[in-house]
């Protein structure tokens, strides 16, 4: 393991922290730190987007006992807002244009700079109470120069992935009346070569270190099943 993730509560209020401690695996700490770096860097550049959480630079919250009775050590420490919402794979009913939604908010990162590289991930995309889209866990992110080649490469793929999780939830059969998609009349979005590098080179190795030497599950497999149930669908989000 790379760490541990708390919900930390005080009165109504709720946050979420993020403890880079590691393990007994060499190394584990620092690539905790590492990442916990990278979310950090991304949620001060999304800061007042209401489409993440944000970043708690509150003290009190960083320096609260976990339920062990344990004092984590600052520098290991990250702490942001609680988003209240379920994960698009546990979602029981969406809004019509939920997808459109969720690509515009997905383009307001975009224009901040920051590409989220893990959308393909269903529990990393929340649906809010009122049907709203969030998206969180920002460990894999990363920022740019808006117009760069490697932001433009990467911004392709946050895109792809969204559009992914479109056609699999309005496919015949699953999508709301008068919208659903033909998938076999529909293009299917193109990998370009950065994904194509990280599948055949980068995500063996990944899946070598987290799954043989850490023993853990990144949670991509939490998916909704083909067999469903697959949620309802509502009025779309004004």
């Amino acid at each position: 393991m790379l760490g541990r993730v708390e919900l930390l509560v005080r009165g109504d209020e709720r946050r979420v922290r993020r403890v880079a401690c590691g393990s007994r695996w060499p190394l584990s700490r620092a690539i905790a730190r590492v990442l916990a770096a990278r979310e950090r860097r991304a949620l001060e550049r999304l800061a007042g987007s209401d489409a993440v959480p944000r970043l708690e630079t509150d003290p009190a919250w960083r320096a609260a006992s976990s339920a062990d009775g344990s004092l984590p050590k600052d520098a290991d420490v990250l702490v942001r807002g609680f988003v209240e919402g379920v994960a698009l794979s546990q979602a029981e009913a969406l809004p019509c244009n939920y997808f459109e939604r969720l690509a515009a908010e997905v383009r307001e990162l975009h224009a901040r700079g920051v590409c989220h590289n893990d959308l393909h991930k269903e529990q990393n995309v929340l649906v809010r109470p009122d049907g709203r889209p969030a998206v969180v866990d920002f460990q894999l992110a990363s920022v740019h120069r808006v117009g760069s080649l490697v932001w433009r490469a990467r911004v392709a793929e946050d895109l792809r992935h969204v559009e992914k999780h479109r056609r699999r939830y309005m496919r015949t059969g699953r999508g709301p009346a008068g919208a659903e998609i033909d998938v076999e009349q529909v293009p299917r979005p193109k990998r370009r070569a950065l994904a194509w590098t990280w599948r055949r080179l980068g995500k063996p190795l990944y899946h070598f270190v987290t799954r043989k030497l850490l023993r853990t599950r990144d949670g991509a497999e939490e998916r909704r099943p083909s067999s469903g149930p697959w949620p309802r669908w509502t009025e779309p989000l004004a």
